[in-house]
């Protein structure tokens, strides 16, 4: 018998970060109109299914709902806050590839050029699986844009872009094209750092909340039972079957799926801890703009847009034309540092589109990211133990990457192994004195920002 019992005190960041019963505060909170399908009973008493699922998030949410409706599988889901709590009721919204921070030389040389082409096609893929979704389930998304910019922060970044594009035509075969400052402006983008950008014609931008509650909602309505208030607080595996214990109940599964990405608690399972470093990403969301201030900065298209630097800003237009600005600098978590990082982001908001200097700011949250140390997905059953499965370390490309990992993974355990990139189904391995990782992640921030400029 192997046993586990949660250890809080392990995970990187305050207590408070894991902690469900703290309000998110997002804008996309305020989105929806009745939030009490995020609400599920908590477990009580014994269950028993074919697969238990840990994490009510985009990729727990999908497993079950291919488990359910694709293959007839008995699928049991739990969710330590409510569904969505974690990264996927709190990210930007940009639906789009890139899952991996991996260049393409080092993709190549990792798992050669074959499956490496397959990855650019697995990413696409991915996108078309949250599109397809959506119109078979019958749920809204709020979709804004076609496809992303990443867009040069300085006029030296102009090389990477065209690396990408090459990149992208001759390997991904993506729809991409290269656009002038002045080109970009006419598009309906216009900042104090446009110096022209890479349009990537695969994507576009969503409600993350909308599309867990569409993923939700069809889950129940295919027979998932779904669980909202019942965190893991002991796992132990007895002869073939996961036992996972919750403060009111335990479930009984043939197969266990860990879907908690950057929540993931220390410790829940040998393999995996040690192997996930949270990354905080913050976002700030302004008053709406009205269509004068739009066109005094000149921007006006709701595409998605990043920039070129390491620690990259990403921002987009909103439907009722607010203004969501994210970006990633922090690594250590506090409500002052909240406050101070709030702050800083509405600076940065201001420096790089003045024309909006001063608007209000009326949101304000974060969450963790979740990278893995060879900065790509894990998609797939451990080594050790074929009945545990995993899907995470989506590199902050996790909105369409999460619900195709779901997908991926319900094929897996309903034996139908998909052929999906070897990238993807390389183990997760523990980084070097785990105990030092946000020790490392200050450094390589330091020295991204003294190359970002």
């Amino acid at each position: 018998m192997l046993s586990w019992t949660f250890c809080p005190k392990t995970n990187p960041y305050p207590a408070r970060t894991y902690d469900p019963s703290y309000p998110v505060g997002s804008y996309w909170d305020s989105t929806i109109a009745d939030s009490s399908w995020r609400h599920p009973a908590p477990l009580q008493g014994q269950v028993e299914v074919e697969v238990a699922i840990i994490g009510g998030g985009f990729t727990g949410l999908s497993t079950a709902l291919h488990l359910v409706r694709d293959y007839g599988i008995s699928a049991c889901l739990l969710e330590a806050g409510s569904l969505g709590w974690g990264a996927s009721g709190r990210n930007g919204g940009f639906c789009g590839v890139g899952a991996s921070c991996l260049t393409h030389a080092q993709m190549v040389r990792r798992v050669g050029l074959a499956e490496t082409e397959r990855y650019y096609r697995d990413q696409w893929q991915a996108v078309e699986t949250v599109q397809e979704l959506a119109a078979t389930e019958g749920f809204s998304l709020d979709a804004q844009g076609q496809g992303w910019y990443a867009v040069a922060h300085r006029p030296s970044a102009w090389r990477e872009l065209e690396a990408e594009y090459e990149i992208y035509t001759q390997v991904a075969g993506y729809p991409v094209q290269l656009l002038s400052p002045k080109e970009l402006r006419e598009r309906g983008f216009d900042s104090r750092e446009n110096y022209g950008a890479l349009h990537i014609g695969i994507g576009f931008g969503l409600n993350p909340l909308k599309l867990t509650q569409g993923l939700a909602q069809a889950a129940r309505r295919w027979g998932a039972q779904l669980y909202s208030a019942s965190p893991v607080i002991a796992w132990e595996k007895v002869g073939p079957r996961h036992l996972c214990h919750t403060p009111g109940g335990t479930v009984r599964a043939r197969h266990l799926v860990i879907a908690t990405n950057g929540y993931t608690p220390a410790q829940l399972y040998p393999q995996l801890a040690g192997s996930l470093l949270p990354v905080l990403s913050n976002i700030v969301v302004t008053r709406p703009l009205t269509a004068e201030e739009q066109k005094a900065q000149g921007w006006w298209d709701p595409t998605p847009i990043y920039d070129t630097r390491r620690l990259l800003f990403y921002y987009r237009l909103l439907p009722d034309g607010r203004l969501l600005f994210g970006g990633r600098d922090a690594t250590c978590d506090s409500p002052a540092k909240r406050q101070g990082l709030r702050a800083w982001m509405a600076r940065q908001l201001y420096r790089l589109f003045p024309a909006w200097e001063g608007v209000e700011i009326e949101y304000a949250w974060n969450g963790l990211v979740c990278l893995s140390r060879e900065l790509h997905p894990h998609i797939g059953p451990s080594p050790t133990d074929p009945s545990l499965w995993y899907g995470l370390a989506y590199h902050g490309s996790g909105v369409a990457t999460g619900v195709w990992a779901g997908k991926i993974l319900a094929q897996d355990i309903a034996g139908n192994r998909p052929q999906i990139s070897a990238l993807f189904r390389q183990p997760p391995r523990v980084f070097p004195f785990p105990w030092l990782r946000l020790h490392y992640l200050r450094l390589v921030y330091l020295w991204w920002q003294l190359i970002d400029g």
